[in-house]
């Protein structure tokens, strides 16, 4: 059974290889010849670009637990003992900023994250611990049920000899990234092993060059048979190579010449392939270009827009993996009814001053926005409630469409009884008929005014 057992795997464990690919995407090689895992794919720059802008992007978004209310409102949930861990210490080592960077970055380059949930007798999160996602695995127990394998060392604990725990899924957070089979993520790292590959040989290949002292190897011609071939090149290789001996000028002796047989770096495109692969590695973690750097295509009139597709279309995916993740594993069922985790991603789509307080006019004058409203999101004192902070406020050229004569036929009333009241008048006069005519006129004067 054990030679059908590492045929067959189970679907929640699968190895980090592809079809095609053997053994050599699970160890790192690279068509390149370069080996790339999660550590060593740290080392180049554009990779540390998208994994740090990723990672503090998520750290730093605003983190609040929720409660839903009576009338179908929200309400932040305080009182809860998973605001404190949420928003402020997941556990008493680090901060919620320190957790979620840690996470995500796991997340990035591991393609799955994974805390230990710690509770108390009454079964209530008190604390939470990342775990390490190369020394877990996922499988599956007789019954088909999901179980976690961890491995432990002397890194977690002095205490701790090298052994294996197992964990129930009540017990861990874990937050997968893009998979094959919805329960375990794939690396990215892993994934685009031969871009990065070919980044890592192309950064290297620049370091030797420079390090040759900038110059293309070449041939060194003698005209004669010499007895010694590997004593002259060693000592034109000490005398001429390396940085420190750049410019400097050769004497060659007994009808020496020496040919360069390299073509030069700007020949072979040298910096047109660096910056083609920093452009693909931004492109594996959705990042715009200009956020790791690159300023070539963009301009201060579409930067803002780029920004801002980066809110929508690259970090709130990851946002929803985390909301949804954590709802899942940290709720009980009757919990996940009243309350819900939730990012605020408000604050990365603000846009200047001036188009801010445009909107902020637009909420106001259309009674859906109040004072304090506003100066809360601008992170402002409020607006005492006696001073009309909290007041609705609402131009009067509008009203539904149902009262729309409303006001024509109030008017038409008010006419009437005025025009009522002037006929009584009429008659007027001293009781003896004269000024009738002035009488007469005055009321159609009077009535002039009046319509």
């Amino acid at each position: 059974m054990g030679l059908f057992s590492g045929l067959f795997r189970a679907r929640d464990a699968p190895q980090n290889r592809t079809s095609g690919s053997a053994y050599s995407f699970f160890m790192g090689g690279s068509t390149s010849g370069k080996r790339v895992n999660e550590r060593s794919s740290m080392q180049m720059t554009a990779v540390y670009s998208c994994v740090r802008i990723l990672s503090e992007a998520v750290a730093g978004l605003p983190l609040h637990f929720y409660r839903y209310t009576d009338n179908g409102g929200k309400e932040k949930a305080a009182d809860h003992p998973l605001y404190f861990l949420l928003h402020d210490e997941p556990n008493p080592e680090m901060t919620s900023f320190v957790f979620r960077e840690t996470l995500m970055t796991h997340l990035l380059l591991w393609g799955n994250a994974y805390a230990q949930i710690i509770r108390n007798g009454k079964g209530e999160v008190i604390a939470l611990y990342p775990l390490m996602p190369d020394r877990m695995n996922v499988e599956r127990n007789s019954k088909g049920q999901l179980y976690y394998e961890y491995t432990v060392s002397m890194d977690d604990a002095p205490t701790v000899k090298g052994s294996t725990v197992i964990l129930p899924p009540t017990e861990v957070l874990h937050i997968p990234g893009l998979g094959f089979d919805g329960l375990v993520g794939y690396s990215p790292i892993a994934m685009a092993k031969n871009a990065i590959g070919m980044a890592i040989a192309c950064e290297e290949y620049g370091a030797k060059f420079f390090a040759n002292g900038a110059q293309p190897s070449g041939v060194l011609e003698h005209p004669g048979t010499l007895k010694d071939p590997s004593r002259v090149r060693e000592s034109w290789q000490s005398t001429f190579g390396g940085s420190h001996n750049a410019n400097k000028v050769a004497v060659l002796e007994e009808g020496m010449k020496y040919t360069p047989i390299s073509i030069s770096p700007e020949q072979a495109q040298f910096l047109e392939t660096r910056k083609f692969q920093i452009n693909e590695i931004a492109r594996i973690f959705r990042v715009p270009p200009h956020m790791v750097g690159d300023l070539e295509k963009s301009s201060f009139s579409n930067i803002e827009q780029q920004s801002l597709e980066f809110v929508k279309y690259t970090l709130d995916p990851w946002v929803s993996r985390w909301e949804q993740s954590m709802a899942r594993s940290l709720l009980t069922p009757e919990e996940k009814k009243q309350y819900f985790v939730k990012f605020n991603v408000d604050g990365l789509l603000r846009g200047d001053y001036q188009s801010r307080m445009n909107g902020y006019a637009v909420g106001r004058q259309n009674g859906w926005m109040s004072a304090n409203d506003i100066r809360e999101l601008e992170n402002l004192d409020r607006i005492p409630e006696e001073l009309g902070g909290d007041l609705y406020l609402i131009n009067g050229n509008m009203m539904p469409l149902s009262m729309s004569g409303a006001a024509y036929q109030k008017g038409k009333e008010e006419s009437n009884e005025n025009e009522e009241v002037l006929e009584v008048e009429e008659p007027g006069g001293g009781g003896d008929g004269s000024g009738g005519e002035d009488s007469v006129s005055e009321r159609h004067h009077r009535r002039g005014k009046l319509v």
